[in-house]
């Protein structure tokens, strides 16, 4: 089982991280009583801008989560396409290639789902397993490759592909001025990436998938997630998610490696999911790892902001095309999310 290319996609919306501060104040004029510290919040992101599915102007005018889903589903699928067609580019493959999709999304829901309208427009093939997966959250872009992996497992002869497409901004509460809120309106931007998981039979060349895991926490439910009503997606954030990380993921990848005669100095790479500086500053902590060593996660971060379940992708496609270790040396990519659960996926490069 091999990744054997990745690829992204963006709106053409991008904004300084001044700029959206800026106006998350207007947005939220009269509901703050303290606006500077959605100031406070921007500066201490490490972030340098976002992009947007719409232009910023768009948002004071949207009323409704209807009005919000129907852009999710219109933009969804314009970079959704972007992002397989890159990624298929990469490998030499077209759309009629792929024999299953996984589609991983958090931020927006229809039916028929995204894959279906995706099967319409780039003219994939009518016999493509569909597998839309709603609700991992930011864990969604690791479980995805470890799914397709497990689909490929068994039809060695087939090609999967993930696609994640997380547009965060559409869930934005204007009357939630929760903590919550204002630290996800400061960290959460908009884009798409995908991969290709090539069955063994296939003889790409790539990130070869040696194993997965996944690990749920009992009780962790309220750590992370959203609290769905009429209006939509309100988020839920724990400020003891951070400390929740170093209890628990140094031991989990511990204990992975060990069972494949690993330990954490044998990982060349570490491709882990960038939530956002305390996120990134706990996995550290947790994983005994400098800022460089997680030097992929940090610049995705600086460049578009926390992706949800693509931005594991985008640090993916960041080792794959800038940072690629030596073959035969190993990677572990990791994302967390809701349930609260991580999972893990142990490569190696080929």
């Amino acid at each position: 089982m091999m990744i054997a290319s990745v690829g992204s996609a963006f709106p053409k919306h991008y904004y300084p991280q001044e700029f959206l501060g800026a106006g998350l104040k207007k947005y939220w004029s009269g509901r703050l009583k303290n606006p500077e510290v959605v100031d406070r919040m921007h500066a201490h992101a490490e972030i340098d801008g976002r992009f947007l599915a719409l232009p910023a102007d768009a948002y004071y005018e949207m009323t409704t989560w209807g009005q919000a889903n129907d852009a999710w589903i219109e933009c969804a699928q314009d970079l959704g396409q972007q992002a397989l067609c890159r990624a298929l580019e990469g490998v030499g493959l077209v759309p009629q290639d792929i024999d299953a999709l996984f589609v991983v999304s958090v931020t927006g829901v229809a039916s028929p789902s995204l894959d279906a309208r995706l099967v319409n427009r780039m003219g994939l093939s009518p016999h493509i397993k569909r597998i839309p997966i709603f609700g991992l959250g930011c864990a969604a872009g690791a479980a995805g490759i470890a799914r397709a992996a497990d689909y490929v497992r068994a039809f060695p002869h087939h090609v999967a592909a993930l696609l994640s497409v997380e547009l965060c901004s559409l869930t934005l509460q204007k009357e939630d001025v929760s903590m919550a809120n204002l630290i996800s309106s400061a960290l959460f931007g908009d884009g798409a990436a995908a991969a290709i998981v090539a069955g063994a039979e296939r003889g790409y060349a790539g990130a070869e998938i040696l194993d997965t895991r996944s690990v749920f926490y009992p009780q962790t439910e309220h750590i992370m997630g959203w609290d769905i009503s009429e209006k939509g997606f309100q988020i839920v954030l724990s400020p003891t998610l951070p400390q929740l990380i170093v209890d628990h993921l140094g031991q989990d990848v511990d204990a992975f490696l060990a069972d494949h005669e690993l330990a954490r100095k044998d990982i060349s790479r570490w491709i882990l999911h960038p939530g956002g500086p305390k996120i990134l500053e706990a996995t550290g902590t947790a994983l005994g790892l400098s800022k460089e060593e997680m030097g992929a996660s940090w610049e995705c971060l600086r460049r578009v902001g926390n992706l949800s379940s693509a931005s594991v992708l985008l640090v993916l496609e960041e080792v794959f095309k800038r940072q690629r270790p030596e073959a035969g040396t190993y990677s572990l990519l990791a994302a967390m999310g809701p349930g609260f659960c991580s999972e893990l996926v142990l490569l190696r490069w080929d």
